[in-house]
């Protein structure tokens, strides 16, 4: 039966992330811009240059507007390609692009800024959200609704306060605390089971930033290995300080591990406490470290898995250049990883017992 609370907290959440939907971005430029969709209806290549895989040079594309106040004009516009393939994009007749116009009173100039995707990313989260429902029901709800929560809190909340140079490290523990708590609070209800999850989420999230910060130094990992982190600099943001950046992103990397592992651990203790009520404390916290250990088997291994896909192509253009595996690790972009791998697998390691320990004093009240 769903609780009067539950759905009083739920609606909140509603509200909240209706409130962020609509939350101004304070980083987006003001001016004479509209963005639309286009369709590319001629491309002439006459300028544009191949030099193996790699294309260089201008494309002159004509674009006709689709959507938004000037659709049915037909703008010409310069698409630039400077021999990046991660940067560049490449047009061809028939093509849909998100299109940027700017105008000045007088005229307007139109710009290709990619393909058009938003189409399939909706029915992609469509899909995801309707399989999700069918398949968990009112909880399958809550987990999306946690979803968006999450992803709307850290673009419309977290990224700001980064930009506007608030300590990293702070602003995350606060934000991922929240998170935290309105994630556990969902799928498990203001409940025991709740609260041992969240204390135990945070004590694992606390253990992480501080191993984090211990070992920082001795690896001298550097904040400019995570990608576009100089273009920040570059664009005006010299006041970030992006060791503090790279510490945070180490624990908020692994703090959705860590409310796996903390929850599965509260939810066996309160099953086993269900089951025997008469157990001891000494004892229901003994299963949970048990528990606690044939979880934290796999969830290690999942958080490497996690972690190693994300730099598969920065590992094979080293070993296909046949660089020795000790002068591998020791450079600053894999001994980066291999920093977020081992602290966030710290983390889990020692969530498990505390989790344990905190859940066998909340559930155990009084010891006879």
């Amino acid at each position: 039966m769903i609780k009067k609370r539950e759905i009083i907290f739920v609606t909140v959440l509603i509200i909240l992330n209706a409130v962020l939907i609509f939350l101004k971005n304070p980083y987006i430029k003001e001016g004479n811009y509209t963005y639309c969709k286009g369709e590319i209806i001629s491309v002439d290549n006459a300028h544009l240059y191949q030099f193996g895989i790699i294309k260089q040079g201008d494309q002159i594309i004509e674009i006709k507007i689709l959507s938004g106040k000037y659709k049915g004009n037909v703008y010409e516009s310069d698409n630039q390609l400077i021999g990046k393939m991660d940067l560049d994009k490449y047009f061809q007749k028939g093509d849909i692009a998100y299109v940027e116009i700017m105008s000045n009173g007088k005229q307007e100039f139109a710009h290709a800024v990619d393909h058009y995707k938003t189409n399939y990313i909706m029915i992609l989260f469509l899909v995801f959200a309707v399989i999700l429902i069918f398949y968990s029901g009112w909880t399958g709800l809550k987990s999306l609704l946690s979803f968006s929560t999450t992803l709307l809190v850290i673009w419309k909340i977290l990224l700001p306060l980064f930009l506007e140079g608030i300590n990293p490290l702070f602003i995350s523990f606060i934000i991922i605390t929240v998170l935290t708590a309105i994630i556990v609070y969902l799928v498990a209800g203001f409940t025991k089971k709740g609260n041992v999850s969240f204390l135990g989420s945070v004590a694992g999230i606390i253990i992480t930033i501080i191993i984090s910060e211990i070992f920082q130094g001795p690896f001298k990992i550097n904040g400019s290995v995570m990608p576009f982190s100089e273009t920040l600099l570059y664009s005006g943001f010299s006041n970030l300080n992006l060791n503090k950046l790279f510490l945070a992103s180490i624990f908020i990397a692994s703090s959705g591990a860590v409310m796996d592992i903390s929850m599965d651990i509260s939810a066996s203790m309160n099953e086993i406490l269900i089951k025997k009520p008469d157990i001891g404390r000494k004892e229901l916290i003994k299963s949970g470290f048990n528990v606690g250990k044939a979880v934290i088997g796999t969830m290690t291994t999942t958080l490497l898995l996690a972690y190693s896909g994300s730099y598969l192509t920065l590992l094979m253009s080293f070993m296909a250049q046949g660089v020795d595996t000790s002068a591998m690790i020791n450079i600053s972009y894999i001994s980066s990883e291999i920093l977020k791998t081992i602290v966030g697998s710290f983390g889990l390691i020692l969530t498990a017992p505390l989790t344990a320990i905190i859940g066998g004093f909340i559930y155990k009240k009084r010891e006879r």
